[in-house]
């Protein structure tokens, strides 16, 4: 367990393989900024990676009091043992209260490594977060069986606790260009052999297409009611006329109709577009615990009774094979394609 040196709370900003923030860090300094306020300490990024300023600079525009920066060649790729180590030497040096991490792939495997080597509490895929005003503790809550319940969780012992926390569930700010923030760089030395891994090459699982369901602004998914590979082409069209990113439903996925990339839900990504498309997707709760916090949630499915339509801000009853060729074509006249 690390000794808690000040009341600041951190948010781990993930950098990509050319140094810019991910969304996911971004967003967390939002409710970073209320919770560093409620505690009475500064909001700290911390920034690992290679060739760092741009999310350095991003940090200090979205709102973090100060930065705490490692650029060195051994983190320009994700790697658990250079990652760990670094953010574990950090935190024993500074002692901050808390830290936030997002939940992605590779958050999800530094949250567990830093807190298992620090000795402290981790909660995992967090939806909201809180001070307890009764214990002034950091209250975790997270979705618990299969999403049917929101489980809260505090750490009382254990400093600093962590927790990683869904993309999406948060809206980042809006930047403040030319907004500045003291910055603190460090190094940290690794003996030879330390990195027991190394990143030789990187193979696009989608041949080549991006899929980057947590930045879309726009999201057309479609689910078993596509009725096979095939049912995704007037998916495709729709979301390239919107400028959209497709995305899909478990049962999609698993029936082999396109790739995990584009799955969202409990068990895929947790998104917040402003708009989100749901084509022939029941709403079983596992899907709607990854979308449901949209700005726009626009429902297409034959069945009147789809659990769907209960979060759906827009809802049409019929068959997407015909809806949809129909919605884009006018969605063509209106743009003048």
């Amino acid at each position: 367990m690390a000794e808690v040196k000040n009341k600041n709370l951190w948010v781990f900003i993930e950098t990509d393989d050319q140094g810019s923030a991910k969304s996911v860090g971004l967003e967390l300094l939002v409710p970073g900024r209320r919770l560093a306020d409620k505690q009475g300490g500064a909001l700290v990024a911390v920034v690992l990676g290679n060739n760092t300023d741009a999310a350095v600079a991003a940090s200090a525009e979205h709102g973090a009091d100060e930065i705490i920066c490692v650029d060195q060649p051994e983190l320009a790729h994700y790697t658990t043992d250079a990652y760990t180590k670094v953010m574990c030497t950090l935190v024993e040096k500074y002692g901050p209260t808390t830290m936030l991490i997002g939940a992605t792939n590779n958050g999800r495997d530094l949250g567990p490594r830093v807190s298992c080597r620090l000795n402290t509490g981790l909660t995992a895929d967090c939806t909201a977060l809180d001070i307890d005003d009764e214990t002034g503790n950091m209250a975790w809550t997270r979705p618990a069986f299969g999403g049917t319940l929101l489980a809260p969780s505090l750490c009382p012992d254990q400093r600093p606790p962590l927790g990683t926390v869904r993309p999406g569930v948060f809206k980042k700010e809006e930047p403040v260009a030319g907004r500045t923030a003291p910055v603190t760089r460090e190094h940290v030395d690794f003996a030879e052999g330390e990195i027991r891994t190394q990143l030789l090459e990187t193979i696009c699982e989608t041949a080549g297409e991006l899929v980057d369901l947590e930045n879309a602004e726009i999201i057309v998914s479609g689910g078993r009611g596509v009725g096979g590979p095939e049912g995704f082409a007037p998916v495709r069209e729709l979301a390239a006329v919107l400028g959209a990113t497709v995305g899909a439903s478990r049962a999609a996925v698993d029936a082999g109709w396109i790739s995990h990339a584009h799955q969202v839900g409990q068990t895929g990504k947790t998104v917040g577009p402003k708009v989100y498309i749901a084509c022939g997707i029941s709403g079983a709760i596992q899907h709607l615990a990854g979308m449901s916090s949209s700005d726009v949630i626009v429902a297409i499915n034959k069945d009147p009774d789809a659990p769907i339509f209960n979060v759906a801000d827009y809802g049409l009853v019929g068959d997407l094979k015909v809806v949809l060729p129909i919605l884009t074509e006018k969605i063509k006249q209106a743009k003048g394609l």
